[in-house]
Order: structure tokens, then C-alpha cells, then sequence
């Protein structure tokens, strides 16, 4: 009989096997993973760099990154935040780094340091792994939990956004959001300005479906990409996908300025060098061959005043049909999963279950980057973890 059997080897299963068997040093931990390989996604993410956090040190504010779970994780990160993930890796010799958008990677700017860390703990505090192990039957009997021959008094599932886990989770009393994708990048298959992929905009506001975001925006061969777009494709998982991911997105190429004042400032432009193309003039600092794109060819002095007010509504509005999306099939997060409203957040103890824990993206939680999502792995695996073991008779 284990005390603690934890379903699912990546970021919050293994986090939470880690915790447990260091908050008790005594029981039996088994974690079972049905793949060969521990850490996939550990491995794949950030460009194999592993965003291990964010550098978002207040439990309020850092709850406003997740669009599901933002009200249900404010108490956990009051236990369990980034600066204690920070301290958790360079106590064990992880030394981490900020860059410039606030996301943390380790120094050596390679995952496998993460997943080396991890590893080794476990190791060291005794936690009994098993690979390539399948589960056929997982039932809840009257003083245990059975999964085939195993047996345990308490059960941990952390198997991200598989249908196993969801299945288990519902046989035991559990309501499912459907799983739908977010994260992703939006395809504008007739977009004008394909030809000018790889060109990035430091701040645009992106608006779909009664949303808006705003933050640096990436052109592609394929539509648009870049944090404005991976924040709105989060925001709006849902509606996107009743929509079959085919929406009208609008984007503000200049969020600073009104229509009045982008009008006002081109008007001043025409006055003050009616010669100039107005292509060449590029009054706003837009990236030049966006610009050159948006922008009519015509001398100032040939373009009306209503012809700038439209050039205004487009910078201020400027429409495209998406028409799908494109993930990165590694780094793929979905939202969707264990109904929040059926979990004690005190411990992710199941409220429908006694003995059943919860942690990582089984639940109907997701961040707006890789990082955020992340932080929820190690925060619910945390609480879960020791929790999960607190009442073992020593």
C-alpha cells in the first residue's frame, strides 16, 4: 500500500511527488508515468530554454496572467509564488536570470538544467518512479484507491490535458470542461502583409470578439503572431473556438494616439512638406515597410483631408479576417479541464472525492505565456503534494 501514488510525470507531477516526500520523509510516494520520457514539456519549452517563471513577485497582480483560475490561485500564490519557485532552484544550485519581458530561464539557457534538478531530488529524497506504466483500470474503493494491482491512501493526479486524466477525474465525481486550445497565433491567410514577415510592432492593440490586448505584435508568412496575439488567442479561447476560429481581428497600429490626433498630426504633415510622398515621410515611427504598406503613395499635397481621415480610421482600425490557427504542437496549452468550483484550493484536495488531489493543467486553468503556466505547475503541485501527505500516520 502506497501513501501517495502520483499520476503524471511532468512539471506538477513530479513537483508534487518532490513536495510530498519532503514534507514526509517516511511515506511511500510512487509516481507513475505512462510515456518513457519525464518532463516533456519541461524539455520543448521556451525553445528548449525552459521559462521556469515570471518575475511577477505580487499574488494579486501575477493572478490577472491567467484567464481561467486568476480568482481560485490568489490564496495558493500567497504560499506558493515565483519567488519561491526562484528560491526553490538556487537553493538546490539553479542559478536563474530575468530578461527584459520578465520572463526567467535558467543561465544556462537550456532546459535540461531543470529537468537535471528535478531529477536529482527526487532521487535523492527517495521518490519511487515508474516509466511506461499504463493504467487499465483506476477505481475508488472503500478505504483506498486502486489502479490494477496498486494500491494507495492517497491519489494525486497530474496528467495535464489527456483524456486519461479527464476520464479518471470524471468517474470519480468530476465535472469536465471541454478542452479547447490556447496559446496560439492567428492565420490571415489573405493578408496584405505577409511579405513583411519577421517585422514586429513594440506596441499594438489587438481587438476580437468584444476583447481587447495590447503588447508587442509579430507579422508572419502566415497572419500574425508575437504577445498581443498569444494574450488574445488566451483571453479568447472559448468564443474563438465556437467560432471555428473564424473571426474579424482589429488592430490599432497606434493605441496611443485618436483618430483626432493621428487626423491632426497628418494634417500638420501636408501643411508643413506638401511635396513629400506620404509613404516617405513616415510620421508615427511604424516599422518603414509597414509603413510603405499602409500608407498611400500619393504626394501629400494630392491627398484630401478625408483621405487622411480614412488613413487615420485604418491606423486606428485596421481589419483582418482570421480563418484558423497554428500552435506549436510541443508547447501546446489547452484550457478546459477539472471544474475549479469542485476543488478545495486550501490543499487541491477534490470536493467530490475525499483522498483525491489535483495539480498542473488537469485543471481548468491556463496562464497567458509558457511561464505563467509553469508557476501554476509548481504552486498547485506544491500544495497538493504536501498535503496530500500531512495526515499519514507516522
Amino acid at each position: 500500500m502506497y501513501d501517495l501514488i502520483v499520476v503524471g510525470g511532468g512539471a506538477a507531477g513530479i513537483f508534487a511527488a518532490i513536495s510530498a516526500q519532503a514534507a514526509a520523509p517516511e511515506a511511500r510516494v510512487l509516481l507513475l508515468e505512462k510515456s518513457a520520457v519525464l518532463l516533456a514539456k519541461v524539455r520543448v519549452s521556451g525553445g528548449g530554454r525552459c521559462n521556469v517563471t515570471h518575475n511577477c513577485f505580487e499574488p494579486r497582480p501575477l493572478t490577472t496572467h491567467y484567464p481561467r483560475g486568476s480568482k481560485e490561485l490568489l490564496g495558493p500564490f500567497h504560499r506558493f509564488q515565483p519567488q519561491d519557485t526562484i528560491r526553490w532552484f538556487e537553493a538546490r544550485g539553479v542559478k536563474l536570470k530575468v530578461e527584459a519581458d520578465g520572463r526567467i530561464f535558467p543561465t544556462t539557457d537550456c532546459s535540461q538544467t531543470i529537468i537535471d534538478c528535478l531529477l536529482q531530488e527526487a532521487k535523492k529524497l527517495g521518490v519511487e518512479i515508474r516509466l511506461r506504466h499504463r493504467i487499465g483500470v483506476l477505481e475508488r474503493t472503500e478505504n483506498c484507491f486502486a489502479l490494477d494491482d496498486l494500491r494507495c491512501k492517497k491519489l494525486l493526479l497530474a496528467t495535464g490535458s489527456g483524456a486519461d486524466g479527464h476520464q479518471w477525474a470524471e468517474k470519480l465525481g468530476h465535472t469536465i470542461q471541454k478542452p479547447v486550445p490556447s496559446l496560439f497565433t492567428f492565420n490571415v491567410p489573405d493578408s496584405p502583409l505577409k511579405e513583411l514577415s519577421g517585422i514586429a510592432v513594440e506596441s499594438a492593440e489587438l481587438s476580437l470578439g468584444g476583447l481587447t490586448m495590447r503588447g508587442p505584435l509579430l507579422i508572419t508568412h502566415f497572419g500574425f503572431s508575437g504577445p498581443a496575439a498569444l494574450k488574445l488567442s488566451a483571453w479568447g479561447a472559448r468564443v474563438l473556438h465556437e467560432h471555428g476560429y473564424k473571426m474579424e481581428l482589429s488592430i490599432n497600429w497606434l493605441p496611443d494616439l485618436s483618430v483626432e490626433e493621428i487626423v491632426d498630426s497628418l494634417a500638420a504633415l501636408k501643411k508643413r512638406a506638401p511635396q513629400k510622398q506620404l509613404s516617405s515621410e513616415n510620421p508615427f515611427g511604424l516599422p518603414k515597410n509597414l509603413w510603405k504598406t499602409l500608407a498611400p503613395l500619393d504626394r501629400l499635397n494630392d491627398i484630401s483631408l478625408a483621405q487622411l481621415r480614412n488613413l487615420a480610421q485604418k491606423l486606428h482600425a485596421d481589419r483582418y479576417q482570421v480563418d484558423g490557427k497554428t500552435t506549436h504542437k510541443e508547447e501546446f496549452v489547452t484550457c478546459g479541464g477539472v471544474s475549479l468550483k469542485e476543488v478545495d484550493f486550501k490543499t487541491m484536495e477534490s470536493k467530490k472525492c475525499p483522498g483525491l488531489y489535483f495539480a498542473g493543467e488537469i485543471l481548468d486553468i491556463d496562464g497567458v505565456t509558457g511561464g505563467f503556466n509553469f508557476q501554476n505547475a509548481w504552486t498547485t503541485g506544491f500544495i497538493a503534494g504536501t498535503a496530500a501527505v500531512l495526515t499519514i500516520s507516522k
